[in-house]
């Protein structure tokens, strides 16, 4: 984003946003079966998978930028670390942590290292396209690490199809994300910031699904692209789900998993 807020109202709107507020008091509670299944559940997996391709050390997790809670609170019941733990500096989201038993710090990760063990898995789920700068959260996250440790990122992929698509209509090109990674920039700068990245996926399971609603609610026209059409309007139904599973398998659906050694 350019230009962009300044540090200080970005930390100021997160510790007294109302949107914030609105969604810790309505949307999340509201939404919090089926994120738990849909969601929060299959990351988990997909961490744990991680953990055992890449030989991980499954000691401390630490989720920065916890949101409401519901992974943390799952990895802890999980039973499969020995302790997790939060960071999330949004006051009403932080408390919502704490109710879900959730050891949680509220600050910043940049202000939160003294008050941290030393981690072996640090996740950090659709946050890093929020931050002010994020190479400074990356360079304050890796001596919190274990050597060796873990580091999962998950954010848009701004090179993926619903977002090359449909542009600034897509729903990723929002005030909230100052930062748009690719797998490739993405990639760069974990390296630059002293990780050894591991894998890089785009299991992303709605551009399809998106760039369909755009165009049934008239914000899309593809009448002069005969494929997009035939796709993503007449035979929806049969190669609607097929061409999901064509992005996400390519490297081209907009949501977008990095995982990441620290090095030695």
């Amino acid at each position: 984003m350019n230009p962009r807020p300044s540090e200080s109202l970005l930390a100021e709107y997160h510790a007294t946003s109302e949107n914030y507020k609105f969604w810790a008091k309505y949307i999340f509670p509201a939404s919090e079966a089926t994120r738990r299944e849909k969601i929060q559940g299959p990351w988990l997996e997909r961490v744990l998978g991680y953990c055992q391709r890449f030989s991980i050390n499954r000691g401390v997790l630490l989720e920065v930028g916890a949101g409401f809670g519901t992974f943390a609170e799952l990895a802890n019941d999980s039973g499969h670390f020995k302790q997790v733990m939060a960071v999330e500096p949004t006051p009403e989201l932080a408390q919502a942590c704490r109710d879900r038993g959730v050891r949680v710090i509220e600050k910043r990760i940049e202000d939160a290292g003294n008050m941290l063990p030393q981690v072996d898995v640090a996740v950090s789920f659709e946050v890093i396209e929020h931050l002010y700068d994020p190479r400074s959260f990356l360079m304050d996250l890796r001596p919190l690490m274990n050597e060796e440790g873990l580091l999962v990122l998950s954010c848009p992929n701004s090179e993926g199809f619903d977002i090359s698509v449909l542009g600034s209509l897509s729903m990723a090109i929002d005030i909230g994300h100052l930062n748009l990674f690719n797998p490739h920039s993405l990639s760069l700068l974990v390296e630059s910031c002293g990780f050894d990245v591991l894998e890089v996926s785009t299991p992303g399971r709605l551009d399809a699904e998106f760039v369909h609603t755009a165009i049934e609610q008239g914000k899309f026209d593809v009448s002069n692209n005969p494929f997009l059409k035939r796709v993503l309007v007449d035979e929806w139904d049969r190669l609607g789900w097929p061409f999901q599973q064509f992005l996400a398998e390519n490297g081209l659906s907009s949501h977008m998993w990095l995982a990441a050694r620290r090095q030695a």
